[in-house]
């Protein structure tokens, strides 16, 4: 039998993938990539971008091709056996990459090749590709010898493992959680969709009335709607300690967090840096750990005042309710919900009905066609579960990208909001053009009693930030695969492109095309525009200081890592909270064991990065504020400087071509009503 992830298609067949073709088809790939390098090795002189480089990406391409449907799957369609298998070949990937990083002929070849006379004549984007190579190697070891190289390619092995269990326990400590409720009255204050799929969930466990479990929709709507504070208190409870010493000893990620930040600390050390801070700028906007410091407490200075109002006038208002505590931390979404529709008669399940997910994807298709003069159309391929979606991308009548939507939480999936590469844009040896192809992924909660999925508009904000993402992949022209689209971007620069998508969600003549009521066809009604747009900014420093606590947490949890120092975790974060927050959680709050961002995703030392490029991306809408929000000269100078150049130059140069000046900080402050 043929193995779907070796077949040479366009797009991967998802039916056909099974967790047994998945190290059959790496191994085969890698023997495959390693045989080729060693040919690479012996170029001696004879060293060009075609005789060197375009074999190489030949290779890389090759290989992400076979392994994304797998990664991907692993996160959307989660099982035991496939589980395995992603952790075992993801095991020898790691070790491939390392010994490639290290692989010093492979190395001096691009040296050649960057002091060559060819390397004058190169495109912009392939001189890139090949500075970043050189980059890359240093950072990979490529210098170490004996005994350091040994103990690099183990640190990174083992790395690759611990945050893998990382997010294997808090997938599983999320998913293993659920409570049981017997009778409707103890839901009290909870929107009847919520109560529904509590209540779809007890039907699918076989278990009496309702059943509450601990993704995103569920928790939110619990926090947010129910009167009864007790039930509140449980479920913050056991969020907020999830892979922690409070629940299954097996799934408690603490160990490994202090092993994770023991063995980045090396790795930087091994490299020459004198901490992980320091290595993770290496490929950052940001130059100096000073300057992320300095930017974050600006934020913090600019926006605290604000934040200990809010918090004054929400106590208050607590109190005006008959509370007569301080607010706990399961008290604060819920008053905080209660006191946003008393100032602005707004909420968000008010909101729903006018956001069914079919108009709001039509609506985000014509506002990206009105910037970028894109037509998104619906087609059919293989996918991986019903309710996944399918769409080309199309430019004057042809396909110029595609991309896969899903949508809605389930079971094994894994949770939060995100965009992956399935394919690159890539003109490979033979001068043929692959097109780029994206995964985008939500967990909104699905259709459910015969009414279409309802977004709130927090989550129409989510699906705008995913999409934004997607384009910044999808609409690339650059040719090589290694800075075409979301590759070789700064990552304190690839949250721009997402969060300035955002923006449109905010605009009244945006809102129409996205918004209309599911039974009525209705608009949204003047009254609920305006009042929706008023509270915009509600609590918004207090939010602004929650992401600078995260940001900072991280950064100085990896610049000030001592082996010696007998300071924990907890305690960093505590001291972070003590100089920053105006919320101080309860002390059984574990959310570091829970962190994925930055103990299993690409944000370690580089949180910062969502509130670095907010700054960017705000200042970029504020041109479009200047000149109209649909103005399509704008939006064609943002396609061609921002999002068709990929990672071809550095995120500075191109962020300068675009708005004609460095960024300023204003825009993010004004649009979040800080000042």
């Amino acid at each position: 039998m043929n193995n779907p992830l070796l077949i040479d298609s366009d797009l991967p067949m998802f039916s056909d993938i099974l967790p047994e073709h998945v190290e059959p088809a790496l191994d085969a790939v890698l023997e495959a990539s390693r045989y080729k390098i060693t040919e690479l090795e012996a170029l001696g002189d004879d060293v060009s971008w075609d005789s060197l480089v375009m074999p190489l990406q030949e290779m890389s391409d090759q290989l992400n091709n076979m392994w994304s449907p797998v990664s991907h799957l692993n996160s959307v369609m989660n099982s035991d056996e496939l589980r395995e298998a992603y952790t075992r070949g993801l095991d020898k990937l790691t070790a491939y990459y390392t010994e490639l990083g290290q692989n010093k002929n492979i190395y001096w070849a691009y040296k050649k090749l960057a002091k060559s006379e060819e390397f004058l004549t190169l495109s912009r984007a392939q001189k890139t590709t090949i500075e970043n190579e050189l980059r890359d190697f240093k950072l990979a070891g490529v210098a170490l010898e004996g005994d350091d190289k040994q103990h690099y390619s183990k640190i990174k092995q083992r790395l690759s493992e611990l945050c893998t269990q990382f997010s294997n326990n808090v997938l599983d400590a999320t998913q293993s959680w659920f409570k049981q409720i017997a009778e409707s009255k103890k839901l009290k204050g909870i929107p009847d969709n919520n109560i529904a799929l509590f209540a779809q969930a007890a039907e699918q466990k076989k278990l009496p009335g309702y059943v509450i479990g601990l993704d995103i929709p569920s928790y939110l709507a619990v926090m947010t709607y129910a009167e009864d504070q007790s039930l509140r208190e449980e479920i913050y409870r056991a969020y907020s300690t999830r892979a922690s010493e409070f629940g299954d000893e097996k799934l408690n990620n603490t160990a490994l967090i202090k092993e994770i930040l023991a063995l980045r600390h090396t790795l930087a050390q091994l490299l020459g840096f004198d901490n992980y801070a320091e290595l993770s700028l290496a490929t950052k906007m940001a130059e100096e750990c000073d300057e992320v410091e300095k930017f974050l407490l600006e934020l913090t200075e600019k926006s605290k005042p604000n934040a200990e109002q809010e918090i004054k006038d929400l106590q208050l208002f607590s109190e005006s309710l008959g509370n007569k505590e301080n607010l706990n931390a399961w008290d604060i979404p819920y008053y905080s919900e209660k006191l946003k529709q008393k100032t602005f008669s707004i909420s968000q399940e008010e909101l729903r009905p006018y956001f069914p997910i079919d108009k709001v994807i039509e609506g985000l298709f014509s506002i990206t066609k009105k910037l970028f003069g894109i037509d998104v159309v619906a087609a059919q391929t293989n996918v991986w579960h019903s309710n996944v979606k399918f769409f080309n991308i199309q430019k004057s009548g042809k396909t110029i990208a595609s991309f896969y939507l899903d949508l809605f939480a389930r079971d094994n999936k894994k949770g939060g909001a995100w965009m992956a590469s399935c394919r690159a844009r890539y003109l490979n040896q033979d001068q043929k053009l692959q097109l780029p192809v994206a995964f985008l992924v939500c967990n909104f909660t699905p259709a459910l009693g015969g009414k279409p999925s309802l977004l709130t508009h927090t989550e129409v904000v989510t699906l705008f930030h995913e999409f934004g993402h997607g384009l910044h992949h999808m609409l690339t022209k650059m040719d090589v695969a290694a800075v075409s689209g979301i590759n070789g971007v700064a990552w304190d620069a690839v949250e721009l492109p997402s969060q300035f998508l955002e923006n449109w969600c905010w605009e009244k003549q945006a809102l129409e095309l996205m918004s209309s009521h599911f039974e009525t066809g209705q608009a949204l009604p003047d009254e609920l525009l305006n009042n929706l747009l008023a509270a915009k900014n509600f609590q918004s420093a207090i939010q602004m200081l929650r992401q600078v606590e995260f940001a900072l947490f991280d950064f100085k949890l990896h610049e000030n890592y001592n082996p010696q120092d007998t300071i924990s975790v907890q305690e960093v974060l505590d001291a972070i909270r003590g100089q920053v927050a105006v919320l101080i959680p309860p002390t059984f709050n574990r959310f570091q064991n829970s962190f994925s961002h930055i103990f299993a995703g690409g944000y370690s030392a580089g949180y910062y990065s969502y509130k670095w490029a907010e700054v960017l991306s705000s200042d970029a809408f504020s041109k479009f504020e200047e000149e109209g929000i649909f103005n399509s000269a704008t939006g064609l100078h943002f396609l061609e400087n921002i999002l068709e150049r990929g990672g071809s130059e550095k995120a500075m140069a191109l962020f300068e071509k675009f708005r004609g000046r460095k960024p300023e900080i204003t825009p993010l402050l004004r649009h979040s009503g800080i000042c």
